[in-house]
């Protein structure tokens, strides 16, 4: 069995502009990294022209779909009938994307599957991550 997890979403990203297009995005997620997933944007689909990859909690992935949650750089709320905000704050500025709450739903099925909820702390192996973070502080 694989142990990530990719799926293209197509993202719309709210700006002044009306009807601005749809970009693509990735929803990615890796056995290896339980507690987390990631989305990524293409470097056309940037404002500086590389690729730009936000990675949070699962958790907040999933409540956000039921309700508003997150407080930090990475913020996730139902919007209308099938839709999802996810908002991104960085120093340089906000995004704001809208992706369709079926294919978030989707994506969080699989990793589901592939990791159950609460059953993320037996992916981690503490002992070796611990002995590689004190191999780099050397």
């Amino acid at each position: 069995m694989s142990t990530v997890i990719e799926q293209p979403v197509e993202a719309r990203l709210v700006a002044a502009a009306p009807r601005m297009p749809s970009i693509p995005a990735t929803l990615h997620y890796d056995r290896r990294d339980p507690f987390a997933v990631r989305m990524t944007f293409p470097a056309p689909a940037t404002l500086e022209g590389v690729e730009v990859c936000w990675t949070f909690a699962r958790e907040l992935l999933t409540a956000g779909l039921e309700g508003p949650e997150g407080h930090g750089d990475v913020r996730v709320r139902p919007y209308g009938y099938d839709r999802t905000v996810l908002e991104f704050h960085a120093p340089e500025g906000t995004a704001v994307v809208h992706v369709h709450s079926s294919e978030v739903r989707r994506f969080l099925q699989r990793t589901t599957e592939l990791v159950p909820v609460g059953g993320e702390h037996l992916q981690v192996d503490l002992d070796h991550d611990l002995a590689e973070l004190m191999r780099d502080a050397c």
